[in-house]
C-alpha cells in the first residue's frame, strides 16, 4: 500500500467544497456486499498491492481540480478542471519533471463551479468522429446541467459549441456529471436526483423526469434543430411509461461510471445518503431503488420496504471511519498489471483508499484494499492501452502501477 503526502495549501477551500460532490457523507473501514450478494472466496486470492506514480502535478492556477482524464488518438491527453478549463497534453509529458503548460480551452464564463458539486464535470470524445468533443457542465446562468458538443482537431474550438441537452437542477448538489460513449456508439449521461437530502422531490422513482437516471441518446446526426435522437431499443422509447432518453433510473448521484471494454458491462458508483455507498452494474430499464432503498437497505420507509422490483448493488460499504463517497472506476483491461485483469477498481473520496473486486457469475468472489493513498480521489481515468489513472484534488494525476 502507498501513502502519499499532500501538497498543502492548494485549493483548501475547493477541497472542502468538493467533499460534498460526492457527499452523502460516510466511509468504508469494512467493505461488504449487499445481503443478497455474498462474497464467495477464491481458493487463492489474486489481487495484490498497487502503488501510485505521479504523472501530472497540480500547480497554482492549473490542473487544480481535475475531473476527467481522456486519451485522444495516440498522443494526446485531455484533462478537465472543475472550474471550466480543458488542458491538452502530449502523452510524452506524462511523468516529466517539467512540462510545457499549454493554452487551455477556457469556458469559465459559461460554467458555474461555485456549488459544491457544480462545474465542468464530464468529457467524452466521439468514437465515430474524433473531431467532436462532448462536455457536461453546470451553466453559469440559471441553474441547469448542460451537455454540449465542440469541434476538436488537436485543439478545442471554443466558438463551435452545439447544445445537445439542458436539464434544470433544483439544487447545487447531486449533479452526476459522467458522460461516455458506449460500445453501441450512443452517448450515456449520468444525472443525480437533483439534490438536497433524501430526494425531497422523489425524482429517483419518477420516470417523468431525467433526474436520478442514466440516459442513452444518439448524437451521431446532431444539429441545432435536432440535437439528439432516441435509440429505438431504449426502455421507454415510446414515451408512454417514462422519458424516452432514460436507460436506467432509481439512482442518487452516479458521479462516475464506465464501460468494461471487453464485456461491455456498464459499472457505476452511486453515492449514498448517510449509511451506504454502492456499486452497480447498470442494466437496460433497471430501477436501482433510490429513494425507497439506500444500497440494499430500506430508506423510505426505514423498514419493511418492498424491494422485489429493484436491482441490488453488486457491492456496498457502510459510511464509517471517515469514508464519505464512492468514486467509481474501471474494470482493468491493461497489460502492465496482469494480476489485476478483469477486476473492477474503485475508491473513496475522503479516505483515499483504492479497492479492487472480482465479480463472477453474479457474485463478488474477491475484494481487497489495493492502496491507501491519503489523497482526495475525485475520479479515475483510463488510457487507450487500458492502464488506469487516479485524479486527486489539489495534487494531480497518478498512474496505478504494481507494487513489485
Amino acid at each position: 500500500m502507498c501513502k502519499i503526502e499532500g501538497m498543502g495549501g492548494i485549493l483548501t477551500i475547493l477541497l472542502a467544497v468538493f467533499a460534498a460532490l460526492v457527499a452523502g457523507c460516510g466511509s468504508p473501514s469494512a467493505t461488504q456486499p449487499p445481503e443478497n450478494a455474498p462474497v464467495s472466496a477464491l481458493s487463492e486470492p489474486t489481487l495484490e498491492t498497487l502503488r501510485l506514480e505521479l504523472v501530472l502535478r497540480s500547480g497554482e492556477g492549473w490542473l487544480e481540480a481535475p475531473t476527467n482524464f481522456v486519451q485522444a488518438g495516440n498522443d494526446r491527453i485531455l484533462v478537465t478542471d472543475q472550474e471550466g478549463v480543458i488542458w491538452v497534453f502530449e502523452e510524452e509529458h506524462l511523468g516529466a519533471e517539467h512540462i510545457f503548460v499549454p493554452e487551455p480551452l477556457d469556458i469559465r464564463d459559461r460554467v458555474n463551479s461555485r456549488g459544491w458539486e457544480e462545474g465542468l464535470l464530464g468529457l467524452a470524445l466521439s468514437p465515430k468522429n474524433e473531431r467532436h468533443l462532448y462536455l457536461y457542465y453546470s451553466a453559469s446562468n440559471t441553474r441547469r446541467s448542460v451537455v454540449s458538443r465542440f469541434n476538436y482537431n488537436r485543439a478545442v474550438a471554443p466558438d463551435s459549441e452545439l447544445i445537445i441537452l439542458e436539464v434544470p437542477q433544483p439544487y447545487a448538489n447531486h449533479n452526476g456529471g459522467q458522460i461516455a460513449f458506449g460500445p453501441d456508439g450512443y452517448l450515456y449521461v449520468a444525472l443525480g436526483d437533483g439534490g438536497s437530502a433524501g430526494d425531497p422531490q422523489g425524482n429517483g422513482q419518477d420516470t417523468s423526469t431525467l433526474l436520478g437516471t442514466i440516459l442513452r441518446i444518439d448524437v451521431s446526426e446532431a444539429t441545432a434543430e435536432q440535437p439528439y435522437a432516441i435509440p429505438p431499443d431504449n426502455p421507454f422509447a415510446d414515451g408512454r411509461d417514462g422519458r424516452p432518453e432514460i436507460w436506467a433510473y432509481g439512482l442518487r448521484n452516479p458521479w462516475r461510471f464506465s464501460f468494461d471494454r471487453e464485456t461491455g458491462e456498464l459499472w457505476a458508483g452511486d453515492v449514498g445518503q448517510n449509511r451506504w455507498e454502492e456499486i452497480d452494474i447498470i442494466q437496460r430499464g433497471g430501477n436501482y431503488g433510490w429513494n425507497a432503498m439506500e444500497g440494499s437497505h430500506c430508506f423510505r420507509p426505514p423498514s419493511g420496504c418492498e424491494s422485489e422490483d429493484f436491482i441490488p448493488p453488486v457491492w456496498e460499504y457502510p459510511l464509517e471511519d471517515d469514508a464519505c463517497s464512492v468514486i467509481g472506476g474501471y474494470v482493468y483491461r491493461g497489460a502492465a498489471i496482469p494480476w489485476l485483469t478483469g477486476a473492477y477498481v474503485y475508491g473513496d473520496f475522503c479516505t483515499g483508499q483504492v479497492f479492487g473486486l472480482r465479480y463472477t457469475d453474479g457474485q463478488v468472489v474477491e475484494h481487497k484494499l489495493l492502496a491507501d493513498t491519503g489523497l482526495r480521489i475525485a475520479s479515475f481515468g483510463q488510457d487507450n492501452d487500458g492502464e488506469l489513472y487516479l485524479l486527486s484534488q489539489g495534487e494531480g494525476i497518478y498512474r496505478l502501477v504494481a507494487e513489485h
